[in-house]
């Protein structure tokens, strides 16, 4: 068993703070709302600040909101590092900026902390059960050692790299998620205004996505670059034939919208680099390789 300090107990740190419990570990809280922390008073202990905290654990999850609010907690006068016994390890789960990042981890190493940053994706219902995607950036030896505190909250914990790389990764990942959520919102209004039963439709894109991948499914190339001159020449030009679709498509979808008097920005933009999605520069060529 491990002692385990949380600091933040909204959606994700509190579905943080009952997994660590379900898990086997001492749990201690603290949270500027007395109500959060009163909800976790049977599956935990409540400290009043947060190096009261610091004292009782081996390891913190930070899971307050903003940059602000982490330095805060970590570098303020009653904050964690003014307490922490050497060799203890900081969990910051919040999304902040990398500058802010580093400045607490300098502050950390001072005192002879380990800070890892561990980007968080799955939303409260992932928190809830425990099943969090963790992408982590420290070094090697630290991630491997906290690495069962952080199993007891996730589904998945993946090393992105040094320092930052797990903060890096979420903010890559924040781009797919809130970038296709606004394309999807545009494919809304369009079928709304072709009167397109929306029901019907999310239940077409479900299905069809469980083959062709979604957002994500040109990762296999495993670059967003330009294709190799030696690249297979027949799979080269599948993806051409793709990028052509792929115009055609969005520019119809587009037309359709012109005539419903529906605004499709982000459709707009997207159909002009589409190319690029498939390997190939904005005339249709991929490096050492002529146009088609």
């Amino acid at each position: 068993m491990t002692a385990v300090g949380v600091i933040g107990l909204g959606v994700i740190g509190g579905g943080v703070a009952r997994a660590l419990h379900r898990a086997g570990n001492g749990v201690v809280v603290c949270d500027v709302d007395p109500v959060a922390v009163e909800a976790l008073a049977d599956e935990s202990t409540a400290a009043a600040t947060p190096a009261e905290l610091a004292a009782q654990v081996e390891a913190v999850v930070v899971a307050v909101v903003n940059d602000a609010q982490v330095t805060n907690v970590l570098t303020g006068d009653d904050g964690v590092l003014s307490a922490a016994a050497p060799g203890t390890a900081v969990i910051i789960v919040s999304t902040i900026g990398l500058p802010t990042l580093h400045t607490v981890a300098v502050a950390a190493a001072a005192v002879g902390v380990d800070v890892i940053d561990c980007g968080v994706t799955g939303g409260p219902t992932a928190a809830a059960k425990g099943e969090l995607v963790c992408m982590v950036g420290g070094s090697p030896e630290i991630v491997e050692a906290i690495r069962p505190v952080l199993a007891a909250f996730s589904s998945l914990v993946e090393r992105m790299g040094p320092l930052g790389a797990g903060m890096q990764a979420k903010l890559a990942r924040a781009t797919v998620l809130y970038g296709g959520w606004v394309v999807a919102n545009e494919a809304l209004r369009l079928a709304e205004a072709a009167g397109v039963d929306v029901a019907q439709l999310d239940k077409v894109v479900r299905e069809s996505e469980k083959t062709t991948g979604g957002s994500t499914s040109m990762y296999w190339r495993g670059t967003a670059g330009p294709w190799a001159p030696d690249a297979d020449p027949r799979l080269v030009a599948m993806m051409k034939s793709a990028a052509d679709i792929g115009h055609k498509d969005l520019r119809a979808a587009i037309d359709l919208a012109d005539s419903l008097g529906v605004s499709l920005p982000v459709t707009t933009v997207a159909e002009t680099h589409v190319d690029e999605v498939f390997g190939f520069g904005d005339d249709g060529t991929h490096e050492g390789a002529p146009a088609s």
